[in-house]
This record gives C-alpha cells, structure tokens and sequence, in this order.
C-alpha cells in the first residue's frame, strides 16, 4: 500500500535525492534482523516471531504522520524493516513444518499467492486511499491491516515442539547462526534475482511519471498480478521438474522483462515489461524458498530460510540503493539501470548452468 507513494511523499518533505534509501533502509533493517528472527523462530517458536512484525509494523505505520522531517521519515524506514525481517521467516518456517515435503513447492506457491493477492490490491487501494482522502489516511490503514494480522495469529497454534522461553541470552548469536552453509546455492540465485526486485520498486514510480501513468499504483498491481498467476503452477512445477530446471527459466525471464521495461517508451510498453517480470518473479520465489527448506537441517529450518531471506533482503537493498544512484533522477539513465538488472539475472542463468550441486528434493 505505502511504496507507490512514498517516492513522492520524500519528494514532498525536500528528500528527493534519498529515493534509494526508501526501499535499501527497510531491507537493510530485515537484512540485519534475519539471523535473530531466524534463532528465535528455533527456539522461541514461530509464532511469537511472526507477531512481532506485525507489531512493528502496526507502530512504524501510526509514526509516519508524526516523524514529517527528511531525517524522520528514513529513520522509519530502518525501523519499518524489522516487520519485514521477522514475520515471513516464522511464517515460511511454520509453512514447513505443516506440509508434506514432497508438497513444499505447491505450498510455497500457495503462500506466494496470498502475498501476492496483498500486493495486488495494497498498491491499488492505496493510490485510492491517497488520492481521496490523504497520505495520513493511507498510513493509518497499514496499521489497521497490521493489527489484523495480530488478531489472526492469536488464533494459531505453535508448531515448534521444543520450543524454549525468551530471554537474553535467545539474542546471543554465535557464528553458525548467521548462515546455513547448506542453502549457499540458492542463497547466490536470490541475491542475483533480488537486485531486479530492488531496482523495479525503487524507479517504477518514477517511470510511470515519465510515460504518463497517473495511478503509480497500477504498475505494482500488474507485477502481482502477473505473480499470481503463475505462482501455483510454478511451484507445483518445481516439485515434478526440480528446483533448478524452473530457476533456469525464472532467471531468463527476469532478463528479458527488464529489458523490455528498460526499452520501454509508452504505458503500454512498460506494462508488459512489468506483467513479464511479475512471472518470473511468481516463478522464482516459491522455488528458491521450497530449494532452501529442502537443503535445510530439519531442526534449524529458521536458520536455513532466514538465511535465505538475507541474500534476498541484501539483493533488494543493493539493487535499490544502486539503481536510485545510477537514475539519479535523470529519466535518461533509466534503461541503463535496468539494463544492469537484466544482466544480474543472465549471472544467474549462466550459474545454475555451470554449477553442478545435486538437488534434495523428496518426490
């Protein structure tokens, strides 16, 4: 709901130039918080850190109205990422623990296609919100749904069975709970795949301005609209075909639709750039989820996923930050900066090919 207009909104409080601080401080923040969120999902349980995001996001929301300085707004940013950084690693861990690991693949599908129906209509009613009513209005919805989710989760049970009580030394990280050797592979797909992500949130905007798309909105409908689409097939696909072989089409995809935005000079044009990169994207993220859960110690499922999320918070970030750099509101700079994404993507095409690293995968 919020990012199609926060660019704007930084605009409007003298902040122009920071655009690529929007969508790089949220992900540095989840970035960062992985490793807790993913020991605390092992150890705590799934739920508590499912409905600690929720929380943050519920406040971070209620804040913006009030923090209407440069300084105050980025400092939100930082801090909205925690709810980003914890929720889905609870949520994608307790996903695991209540499918069938020959199904992983259709699940993750399924969990995709709930966001996706999110992202969906969140962009949509927000330029609505918005434009009817005000940006406080917008901001104050977020923390409605956010207080929405706190009240589903109250009703779900915990599925960690040895689960331990919180205390300070849950927050202690020693090294191996930083990473999970054993989902590297996918690790290094996400993080080359996620720059495309980054970039796309952070100049989208800024290009349906330029072509003349009145409702920013609409362009984030269409990517998961797109996303949706395919994300159950995918997945299921995923579980027959294997991880890799659909990754190897994803990837190629995410290629091509950069580009064709990238080259894009007409509403229409930059419509099915993004509709194409949206399918990649539904490809592409239930797979990499339903590969690293495969490859994951059974009794650090959280570990292995939160790692995961890192690669891709830190692929999203840099591909925010970079691209909002590289544009520096030059609209003449913008097919350079996808350019640069559809050439992360071919990297990653060309690793999966040359790689060889067998797949666990239970059929």
């Amino acid at each position: 709901m919020l990012i199609p207009e926060l660019s704007a909104y930084l605009t409007s409080l003298g902040g122009g130039e920071y655009k690529g601080l929007i969508i790089a401080l949220f992900t540095c923040t989840a970035l960062l918080s992985r490793p807790f969120s993913g020991k605390l999902a092992d150890t705590v349980g799934r739920v508590p850190v499912m409905m600690f995001g929720g929380v943050v996001c519920i406040i971070c929301s209620l804040l913006y109205p009030l923090l209407t300085s440069v300084s105050g707004f980025l400092l939100l940013r930082l801090m909205h990422g925690f709810s980003t950084g914890f929720t889905p690693t609870g949520l994608t861990a307790y996903l695991s623990d209540i499918i069938p690991a020959h199904k992983r693949g259709e699940a993750m599908g399924m969990l995709g296609t709930a966001g996706s129906v999110g992202m969906a209509a969140g962009p949509a009613i927000g330029g609505v919100i918005a434009n009817q009513f005000s940006l406080n209005s917008l901001f104050y919805t977020s923390s409605l749904f956010g207080f929405i989710s706190i009240i589903i989760l109250l009703s779900i049970k915990e599925t960690l069975s040895n689960k331990k009580q919180f205390s300070r030394t849950s927050l202690k990280l020693k090294q191996k709970d930083l990473f999970e050797p054993l989902v590297l592979v996918p690790c290094i797909i996400m993080l080359l795949s996620a720059y495309a992500y980054g970039a796309a949130f952070t100049l989208l905007p800024d290009l349906g301005d330029y072509v003349g798309i009145k409702n920013k909105g609409l362009l984030f409908t269409f990517l998961t609209v797109a996303s949706l689409a395919v994300r159950l097939i995918a997945g299921k696909a995923s579980d027959h075909f294997g991880r890799a072989n659909i990754l190897k089409v994803s990837t190629m995809l995410i290629a091509l639709g950069m580009l064709v935005i990238g080259l894009g000079s007409t509403p229409a044009h930059i419509m099915i750039g993004v509709s194409i990169y949206g399918m990649a994207q539904g490809m592409t993220s239930p797979t990499l989820f339903a590969w690293a859960t495969d490859l994951s110690d059974e009794n650090f499922k959280g570990r292995g996923i939160s790692s995961l999320y890192i690669f891709m918070e830190a692929g999203i970030g840099i591909g925010a930050l970079c691209s909002g750099f590289i544009y520096a509101n030059n609209p003449k700079n913008l097919f350079l900066s996808f350019a640069i994404c559809s050439s992360f993507s071919v990297v990653a095409f060309l690793y999966l090919m040359f790689v060889k690293r067998a797949e666990k995968i239970t059929i």
